[in-house]
Protein backbone atom coordinates (compact mmCIF):
# COMPACT_ATOMS: atom_id res chain seq x y z
CA UNK A 1 0.00 0.00 0.00
CA UNK A 2 1.29 3.44 -0.95
CA UNK A 3 0.64 4.91 2.52
CA UNK A 4 2.87 2.31 4.25
CA UNK A 5 5.73 3.08 1.87
CA UNK A 6 5.25 6.79 2.57
CA UNK A 7 5.25 6.27 6.36
CA UNK A 8 8.50 4.27 6.19
CA UNK A 9 10.25 6.73 3.89
CA UNK A 10 9.10 9.74 5.92
CA UNK A 11 10.32 8.25 9.19
CA UNK A 12 13.69 7.41 7.62
CA UNK A 13 13.84 10.97 6.24
CA UNK A 14 13.17 12.41 9.71
CA UNK A 15 16.05 10.36 11.11
CA UNK A 16 18.34 11.73 8.39
CA UNK A 17 17.18 15.26 9.20
CA UNK A 18 17.92 14.81 12.91
CA UNK A 19 21.39 13.48 12.10
CA UNK A 20 22.00 16.34 9.67
CA UNK A 21 20.90 18.82 12.35
CA UNK A 22 23.40 17.27 14.77
CA UNK A 23 26.15 17.55 12.14
CA UNK A 24 25.26 21.12 11.22
CA UNK A 25 25.19 22.35 14.81
CA UNK A 26 28.23 20.49 16.14
CA UNK A 27 30.59 20.47 13.15
CA UNK A 28 29.46 23.39 11.00
CA UNK A 29 28.25 25.58 13.90
CA UNK A 30 25.18 26.53 11.85
CA UNK A 31 22.15 27.05 14.09
CA UNK A 32 19.48 29.06 12.26
CA UNK A 33 18.82 27.23 9.00
CA UNK A 34 19.53 23.87 10.61
CA UNK A 35 16.83 24.52 13.23
CA UNK A 36 14.33 25.46 10.51
CA UNK A 37 15.20 22.27 8.64
CA UNK A 38 14.83 20.21 11.81
CA UNK A 39 11.38 21.65 12.45
CA UNK A 40 10.01 21.19 8.93
CA UNK A 41 11.78 17.89 8.26
CA UNK A 42 10.38 16.22 11.36
CA UNK A 43 6.95 17.87 11.07
CA UNK A 44 6.28 15.85 7.92
CA UNK A 45 6.16 12.60 9.87
CA UNK A 46 4.20 14.17 12.72
CA UNK A 47 1.48 15.26 10.30
CA UNK A 48 1.41 11.83 8.69
CA UNK A 49 0.90 10.30 12.14
CA UNK A 50 -1.93 12.75 12.81
CA UNK A 51 -3.48 11.85 9.45
CA UNK A 52 -3.54 8.16 10.48
CA UNK A 53 -6.20 9.05 13.05
CA UNK A 54 -8.03 11.73 11.14
CA UNK A 55 -11.70 12.25 11.85
CA UNK A 56 -12.79 12.21 8.21
CA UNK A 57 -11.43 11.93 4.69
CA UNK A 58 -11.42 15.74 4.49
CA UNK A 59 -9.42 15.93 7.73
CA UNK A 60 -7.02 13.30 6.32
CA UNK A 61 -6.53 15.36 3.15
CA UNK A 62 -5.97 18.49 5.24
CA UNK A 63 -3.29 16.86 7.40
CA UNK A 64 -1.60 15.30 4.37
CA UNK A 65 -1.61 18.72 2.70
CA UNK A 66 0.19 20.18 5.70
CA UNK A 67 2.74 17.35 5.46
CA UNK A 68 3.15 18.24 1.78
CA UNK A 69 3.86 21.87 2.71
CA UNK A 70 6.38 20.79 5.36
CA UNK A 71 8.36 18.59 2.96
CA UNK A 72 8.34 21.42 0.43
CA UNK A 73 9.72 23.76 3.10
CA UNK A 74 12.37 21.17 3.94
CA UNK A 75 13.45 21.13 0.31
CA UNK A 76 13.80 24.93 0.46
CA UNK A 77 16.09 24.78 3.53
CA UNK A 78 18.15 21.99 1.94
CA UNK A 79 18.55 24.05 -1.23
CA UNK A 80 19.60 27.08 0.80
CA UNK A 81 22.12 25.07 2.81
CA UNK A 82 23.53 23.68 -0.44
CA UNK A 83 23.69 26.99 -2.30
CA UNK A 84 25.48 28.64 0.63
CA UNK A 85 27.92 25.70 0.61
CA UNK A 86 27.16 24.74 4.20
CA UNK A 87 26.44 21.22 3.00
CA UNK A 88 28.27 19.54 0.15
CA UNK A 89 26.54 18.87 -3.15
CA UNK A 90 26.81 15.10 -2.57
CA UNK A 91 25.02 15.43 0.81
CA UNK A 92 22.38 17.66 -0.74
CA UNK A 93 21.75 15.38 -3.73
CA UNK A 94 21.20 12.33 -1.54
CA UNK A 95 18.77 13.83 0.96
CA UNK A 96 17.03 16.01 -1.64
CA UNK A 97 16.34 12.91 -3.71
CA UNK A 98 14.59 11.38 -0.69
CA UNK A 99 12.59 14.58 -0.16
CA UNK A 100 11.43 14.61 -3.78
CA UNK A 101 10.29 10.99 -3.53
CA UNK A 102 8.35 11.88 -0.37
CA UNK A 103 6.63 14.91 -1.87
CA UNK A 104 5.60 12.78 -4.86
CA UNK A 105 4.23 10.06 -2.55
CA UNK A 106 2.27 12.55 -0.45
CA UNK A 107 0.91 14.25 -3.57
CA UNK A 108 -0.21 10.88 -4.98
CA UNK A 109 -1.92 9.97 -1.68
CA UNK A 110 -3.75 13.31 -1.60
CA UNK A 111 -4.86 12.93 -5.24
CA UNK A 112 -6.13 9.38 -4.81
CA UNK A 113 -7.94 10.26 -1.58
CA UNK A 114 -9.63 13.23 -3.28
CA UNK A 115 -10.65 10.99 -6.20
CA UNK A 116 -12.08 8.39 -3.82
CA UNK A 117 -13.92 11.13 -1.93
CA UNK A 118 -15.42 12.47 -5.17
CA UNK A 119 -16.39 8.99 -6.39
CA UNK A 120 -18.38 8.15 -3.25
Amino acid sequence: MKENLAFYKIFAFAIRIVKMYQFLTTIKKEFVMSRQLLKSGTAVGAMIREAEHSESKADFIHKMSIAQKEINESIYWLELLSETEIIAKKEFDSINEDAIVIIKLITAIIKSTKQNLNNN
